[in-house]
């Protein structure tokens, strides 16, 4: 229960008062970006308002971190607009059901992850996946918008691209003039307030402004403009989805995985960064209880996925909200919304509820993580690039990208362990080993010291090997390898199996096999198989040093130690 932690700090005035004008104003970027998140999703403009209750409410309850702000977000409606078109392509009339099914499965899934304690799963997901999926994502959400904004119908088409393309076609022969005026007027505001006037709520005033035109103006009687309409006046019921055809809900239980790796990896990277600002305490495995029992509650309560909201959260935080009771007033004043302010919505512009959407995920579209993964490996930068063009070709079937970017990233993991750096060494003037292809030092030819940068398991055992005997093979008055044990940190059976072969083929051929600086993790693993000893105890040594004086000593008075490359210079 994270909020015994911080409901009696709400007794000192100042951090009620800050916490309740924190979530006041959450609230009114909420409302209106809520409804046209539920219409991102395909759903009605309620729909994103019931999501926006009593969710955000529970999170705050439930989740560890104080400041995050949960209810509907652009990514996780997007993907839940792909899960549904096809049901609602079917069934126009029962996909509601399917939506508040959604929530469910998505909350059930992240509760079990939380309970079992699997959050560390969600690091699957590399970075590289996320922000091509990202910028994906942002792309697709504000192209789905052009028809809202155009005030135009286009032929729907199997792929996103298509249809993107149709609603040009569309918009270049038959634009409505006055809905586009109206998107123009609230990008405007919504832009010149941010700039000028940051203290303003820009989105409220944009939809403030554009509802009283709309009425005043007569946008949908005498224009034909379309608007929200009527949302139905009060508090949703609790509820549970009947009549579903478990064919159906079967196929949405892999995108409800999907949604919640992805929604749970937004509110996660979110609350970590306000964390580290606020220096409170974060628990990944009680964040995804927090955030699973939200959807849960969503879907009791007709709503569908919700997740942190990035937007929203650095709203909450800098308008100085302390604890989750922030997040409390936000939904009761989205309940108060519901309750009183519905006829208000009824002429708000479609067009300003897609200018809001558009607006919201511009910022999404990053591409300076990519030229820095291109910077710092080239394989991540690929992988971002071929997640995000897979997730634009492939929309609205955006798991397809997110699954190949994930397998495709664990693969290029793969075929870099499999080849991990292995160092010849010798002594540099300072005294320390530094590798021979980076500079250029003499070796001995009957010393060889040599690093293995990285754990000796099946995939790389071989290649392990294969060095070494390379080694071997080009100094053939070799009398001892010593391997620097410090970068490898596990060692598995076929790491073992090859460990032993490698020495009885070097004692077979006169040349001792050396150990030094090893892990407590290798030593555990030799000393279970008894290889320690077949090795011999005294082949293994803390420091490289150490191994360096066995070798001398074994060469005998006859090897002028003072001339090997690997001796330290005294000055």
């Amino acid at each position: 229960m994270p909020f015994f932690g911080w409901i009696g700090e709400l007794r000192d005035g100042k951090i009620l008062k800050a916490d309740i004008l924190a979530g006041v104003t959450v609230a009114l970027v909420l409302v209106p970006q809520s409804m046209a998140y539920a219409q991102l999703a395909g759903l009605p403009a309620y729909y994103g308002l019931y999501a926006s209750f009593l969710p955000p409410m529970i999170a705050a309850f439930f989740g560890s971190s104080r400041q995050l702000a949960t209810g509907p977000v652009a990514v996780v409606s997007l993907m839940t607009a792909a899960a549904l078109e096809p049901i609602a392509a079917a069934n126009p009339e029962g996909f509601l059901i399917y939506a508040v099914l959604l929530a469910l499965f998505v909350g059930v899934f992240q509760i079990s992850l939380g309970l079992l304690r699997l959050g560390v799963l969600v690091d699957l997901l590399s970075h590289p996946v996320v922000v091509g999926f990202t910028n994906a994502g942002a792309i697709i959400i504000a192209t789905s918008q052009l028809s809202k904004l155009f005030g135009v119908t286009a032929e729907s088409a199997p792929h996103h691209y298509e249809k993107v393309y149709n609603v040009l076609v569309a918009a270049m022969q038959n634009t409505h003039m006055m809905t586009l005026a109206f998107a123009v007027v609230a990008i405007g505001i919504m832009v010149g307030l941010k700039k000028y006037m940051p203290k303003i709520p820009n989105v409220l005033a944009a939809v403030v402004v554009t509802t009283v035109g709309a009425w005043l103006l007569g946008f949908e009687t005498e224009m034909g403009g379309k608007v929200v309409g009527s949302i139905p006046a009060g508090l949703p019921p609790i509820s549970l989805p009947s009549g579903i055809d478990w064919d159906i809900a079967t196929q949405l239980m892999a995108t409800a995985v999907i949604i919640s790796l992805i929604g749970f990896m937004e509110a996660i990277s979110i609350a970590k960064a306000m964390a580290a600002r606020t220096r409170q305490k974060l628990d990944a495995n009680q964040e995804l209880i927090g955030q699973g029992l939200s959807n849960i509650t969503s879907g009791l309560f007709s709503g569908y996925p919700v997740s942190g909201s990035f937007s929203r959260s650095a709203v909450n935080i800098d308008n100085g909200a302390v604890t989750g009771f922030s997040s409390v007033v936000t939904g009761l004043v989205v309940g108060l919304t519901l309750l009183f302010l519905t006829p208000l919505l009824y002429h708000l512009p479609q067009a300003t509820l897609a200018s809001v959407i558009i607006l919201a995920v511009i910022n999404l579209i990053k591409i300076e993580p990519i030229i820095h993964a291109w910077k710092a490996e080239k394989q991540d930068a690929i992988v971002a690039v071929v997640t995000m063009l897979l997730t634009l070709y492939m929309a609205p079937h955006l798991e397809i990208g997110i699954l190949v970017g994930l397998v495709l990233s664990i693969a290029l993991f793969i075929v870099r362990s499999m080849r991990p750096r292995v160092a010849v060494l010798s002594r540099y003037h300072d005294g320390t080993m530094r590798d021979i292809s980076v500079h250029p030092l003499p070796t001995s030819d009957h010393i060889q010291l040599l690093r293995f940068d990285g754990s000796l398991y099946f995939a790389n055992a071989g290649y392990f090997e294969d060095k070494v005997l390379e080694l071997v093979a080009s100094k053939p008055n070799l009398r001892y390898i010593i391997i620097d044990g410090e970068g490898i940190n596990q060692i598995d059976s076929t790491g073992e199996e090859v460990l032993r072969h490698l020495a009885e083929r070097l004692k077979s051929n006169n040349i001792e096999f050396l150990v030094a600086r090893m892990k407590k993790q290798f030593m555990d693993t030799i000393r279970s198989t008894h290889l320690l000893e077949e090795i011999g105890v005294d082949h293994f040594f803390s420091r490289i040093q150490f191994a360096l004086n066995y070798a001398w000593d074994g060469l005998g008075d006859d090897y002028d130690r003072t001339q090997c490359p690997l001796r330290r210079q005294v000055d």
